[in-house]
């Protein structure tokens, strides 16, 4: 069955980094687009960066353009999120997904907490 399992996140200070990392199994991961999603608290969750199966292409959210980078190794089934310049708004849950047909598929989320 598909899985996708989050890390990397944590407490971080303004301006500060993180990377993420979404490990995925149960599925080619090669032949898939690859989705990061936040969710903030009280808030609906968004997209935040999407990866081409291959990598060639990337789409960032207005929000995080400059800031963020997607990017995937597919030879170790993973997808990562570079998150550089982090703000107290970008504190969230963040999720990896996955759409296979018609079904969307997520992992269990990474807290990210940007806070002085």
């Amino acid at each position: 069955q598909v899985q996708l399992v989050e890390s990397g996140g944590g407490l971080v200070q303004p301006g500060g980094s993180l990377r993420l990392s979404c490990a995925a199994s149960g599925f080619t991961f090669r032949i898939y687009a690859m989705n990061w999603y936040r969710q903030a608290p009280g808030k609906e969750r968004e997209l935040v960066a999407a990866i081409s199966s291959t990598g060639t292409s990337t789409n960032y959210a207005d929000f995080v353009k400059g800031r963020f980078t997607i990017s995937r190794n597919n030879a170790q089934n993973t997808v990562y999120l570079q998150m550089n310049s982090l703000e107290p708004e970008d504190t969230a849950v963040y999720y990896c997904s996955v759409r296979r047909a018609n079904d969307y598929y997520w992992g269990q989320g990474t807290q990210v907490t940007v806070s002085s």
